[in-house]
């Protein structure tokens, strides 16, 4: 067989250097007309500048193209010969040019849809007795030509086969009911990809496609599966189609500029043969480090990207083709039809069978065919998929032969619409050279795929398979010889999965490339490759970088902390100096100077002091509701109790001082009733005390967001209106023992008993400032603190002002004690101004 080709091949370059008459070859008569939509050509004449709707041609030939269409005319010719699937039936065949251009396939199509013998395409209300010229189309190859001419076949329901249209939007039978198609879907070729990239652990890649519905359209379907498998996409772009656009240079250059920077080492080309020719050329020029590429069968095959000069230079190329056989016979059939062109008595009856035909209405044939030889087709045609087309063309001839009822020994003879195939299209497998067949729901067949990879050696390359998929992926990955040092697989990762405690942290504007960060407090790490971290229960924490929620601890001042030890020293210090205090007094009652200070009185201020003093003890150990409300009231009773004896005392002093004529008689009428004016202090702050119960106690209340590890037990005040009415009652009693006081002067060597009030309120006001500003802000622990030491300080501030100096003067002092020194100091007038 081998010489025979050889012979026959050289036979053909020889005779190639006259006109052969290939190109009347691919229009004949017969029974049933199958319409054939092939690129015989490529680069379309100035489509830009076309100004009037003129017919669409094309300058080049794609061998491609041609080589299919061949495919389709063995295909027919075989079916004609059957003796089993259409005997007595002939079919006939009428192929026309697409050029890779939407606007070149549809005036052809517009031919097929013509009536039967006719030109014109009839309008009618009902077309199910309209018979068209054709009975079926095979064709076109690209989906944004099929997504073109399929609304127009689906309105006819003339059955269209494409032998490439592999977009996913082709597969919706609503859409497009008469379109089927001899290849899987865009959507089958994107899973093996993703899952090509997943087996070698690659998921910071780069995707380009051609700027086409094939391109465009699986550079969506990666898109959206690559976030389900952890892949992330680093840059994604498109390469123009129009190459003769002057911009296309520039994009393509700042294509190969973006991916640099990415430092990617995985890129994968959805595209067609001559954008992705152009690419890898420009990714050479402009010194591309090595990569693997992952391609596709639109330009894995082509013998123009891989004839590229230096194109070993890219890298690793692998890749995904249509698992498919090779027709039997058709090489040999190819090689006698070159043969038989170029004899004049064959031509002769070619051009007498399409005459048969009538005048041909359109010249987008392939003209430029005649000038082709067997060798300059050759190469390709051992790597051409023909089996896509040559089962297109089959699946059309089992449909027609269950629609006309045929035997294995005769059809009738009988019109068949377009539209009755399609039943029998959606039904029953057929089989083709052994193997069968069968278009599923979205009328496709399902072929699986091949993985090959580019093997070169002494510059020759070799298609070389290395893995199959059919719903999984199968690899050897022995086959496979990467452009690294060792000869394997690169890496290429952006992202990875995180440790337990880690969440991924979105790094840049790429959503599945991030960074692994630790969980921060109080918030625990739920499952595997979260991109957040779950907040633990209100009532539990966990430390940063955590699994699990722990219970939180309840905090509050402790008894045995250091803080609340030095609290505790500091109030029995001041509580043992009121006692030897009030025990000085009681000694020295009767002594002039614990008189004038208010005797007994000043033995129930310094019991209030007392009480004071230890009502610091409730702020210390758990809170309760009760223990909260009980703080405050004890704070405002013990104080009232205080400032009760200072008021009496104030306005004895007031009356001497500021009312001389009238002081005689009302000092009387005061110092009888010293103690009901006490009493009546303590009854008013008392129902005060009443209110704020009723209004808005303070409570205990858990706060969860002061600490990060525990539970703060914290008194939390409802109500400040109440707050405020209980304290500001000793606020005003206060100010007023201030107002009779402040001003007070007394004669030389006489004690001043109001100085001593007067600076014993103004350390309470001081007190009060601080305590007000740390009290509204703090919740922790220190605001317990903070009432202590308000309580300590304020009674330290009285003992220090008021009564430790008359303690002085009692121990160290006592001849001061006297009653000319001290009891008639509140009888003193005001001295006289000097004149």
């Amino acid at each position: 067989m081998a010489p025979a080709l050889l012979l026959c091949l050289t036979l053909g370059c020889a005779a190639a250097l006259k006109p052969s008459c290939l190109s009347a070859q691919f229009r004949r008569p017969g029974d049933y007309i199958l319409g054939g939509l092939f690129p015989f050509g490529t680069d379309t004449i100035n489509l830009s500048a076309r100004a009037e709707p003129s017919l669409v041609g094309c300058e080049r030939l794609f061998v491609n193209g041609l080589i299919w269409a061949l495919g389709m005319k063995f295909a027919i010719e075989e079916i004609n010969n059957s003796t089993s699937l259409l005997p007595g039936v002939q079919l006939g065949y009428d192929m026309y040019d697409t050029c890779f251009e939407p606007l070149a396939a549809l005036q052809p199509s517009l031919l097929f849809l013509t009536h039967n013998g006719t030109r014109a395409i009839g309008l009618h209300c009902n077309y199910s007795d309209y018979q068209p010229r054709v009975t079926a189309v095979i064709g076109p190859h690209k989906s944004d030509l099929c997504l073109a001419t399929a609304k127009l076949f689906s309105f006819f329901l003339i059955p269209q086969v494409s032998y490439g249209g592999s977009s996913e939007q082709l597969s919706d039978p609503e859409l497009y009911p008469s379109f089927y198609r001899t290849v899987p879907s865009d959507k089958n070729l994107v899973e093996a990809v993703v899952q090509l990239v997943n087996n070698f652990g690659w998921n910071w890649i780069a995707t380009i496609g051609s700027d086409d519905e094939y391109g465009r359209g699986a550079q969506a379907q990666f898109s959206s599966m690559a976030g389900d498998h952890s892949i992330c996409i680093a840059f994604e772009g498109l390469i123009p189609t129009d190459l003769a656009d002057p911009r296309s240079k520039a994009h393509l250059k700042d294509t190969i500029t973006a991916i640099n920077k990415t430092n990617v080492n995985i890129i994968i080309l959805f595209a067609y043969t001559k954008p992705a020719q152009a690419l890898l050329r420009h990714s050479i020029r402009m010194g591309l480090s090595k990569k693997v590429w992952i391609g596709t069968e639109a330009w894995m095959l082509s013998n123009t990207a891989a004839s590229i000069p230096n194109i070993q230079s890219i890298g690793t190329v692998l890749g995904f083709i249509m698992k498919t056989s090779r027709v039997p016979g058709f090489q040999n059939y190819v090689t006698d039809l070159f043969t038989s062109v170029q004899q004049e008595k064959f031509c002769q009856e070619s051009r007498e069978a399409t005459q048969l035909m009538g005048p041909d209405p359109l010249p987008t044939r392939c003209q430029s065919c005649d000038h082709v030889s067997l060798g300059d087709i050759w190469p390709t045609l051992s790597l051409s998929q023909v089996q896509p087309v040559h089962v297109a063309v089959y699946s059309v001839a089992h449909a027609l032969h269950r629609a006309l009822g045929c035997t294995h020994r005769a059809c009738p003879r009988a019109p068949i619409r377009p539209w009755q195939l399609l039943h029998f299209m959606n039904t029953l497998p057929f089989q083709v050279n052994g193997q069968s067949f069968r278009f599923d729901q979205s009328h496709g067949t399902h072929t699986g795929y091949k993985l090959i990879f580019w093997s070169w050696k002494n510059s020759s390359l070799t298609y070389l398979p290395v893995g199959d998929y059919e719903g999984s992926l199968d690899i050897n990955n022995s086959l496979i010889y990467f452009h690294t040092a060792d000869q394997k697989e690169p890496t290429s990762e952006c992202l990875r999965h995180c440790k337990p405690g880690q969440f991924r942290e979105i790094k840049g504007f790429h959503l599945c490339c991030y960074d692994c960060t630790d969980c921060p407090e109080n918030t625990f790490w739920s499952h595997k490759d979260s991109s957040t971290c779950t907040p633990c229960p209100q009532q539990q924490w966990a430390p940063a970088r955590s699994t699990q929620c722990y219970e939180r601890s309840q905090r509050y001042l402790l008894w045995h902390e250091p803080l609340t030890i030095a609290l505790l020293t500091l109030m029995a210090i001041t509580t043992a100096l009121t006692c030897l205090t009030a025990l000085l007094f009681l000694r020295n009652l009767q002594t002039p100077l614990v008189r004038a200070a208010g005797g007994r009185l000043s033995l129930f201020a310094l019991l209030s002091l007392v009480l004071l003093c230890l009502s610091c003890c409730l702020h210390i150990g758990e809170p309760s509701d009760h223990l909260c409300m009980a703080q405050q009231v004890l704070h405002a009773l013990g104080l009232t109790g205080c400032f009760s004896t200072f008021f009496v005392k104030s306005l004895e002093i007031t009356l001497v001082t500021e009312f001389p004529r009238c002081a005689p008689s009302l000092l009387h009428w005061v110092t009888q009733r010293a103690w009901l004016l006490v009493a009546l202090c303590l009854l008013t702050e008392c129902s005060l005390c009443c209110c704020y119960l009723r209004l808005g106690p303070d409570c205990l209340v858990a706060d969860y967001k002061s600490l990060p590890r525990e539970v703060l037990l914290v008194c939390h005040t409802q109500s400040w209106g109440a707050f405020t009415l209980l304290h500001g009652y000793n606020g005003c009693l206060a100010l007023v023992c201030f107002l009779g006081t402040f001003m007070v002067q007394s004669r030389g060597k006489k004690y001043n008993m109001a100085r001593g009030i007067t600076f014993a309120i103004l350390m309470y006001f001081i007190t009060c400032i601080f305590f007000v500003a740390f009290f509204a802000t703090l919740k922790t622990v220190l605001r317990s603190v903070t009432q202590i030491c308000t309580i300590l300080t304020t009674s330290l501030g009285i003992l220090g002002t008021y009564y430790i100096p008359k303690c002085y003067i009692i121990l160290l002092k006592p001849e001061l004690n006297t009653e000319d020194y001290c009891q008639y100091s509140t009888k003193e007038e005001p001295e006289e101004e000097s004149a």
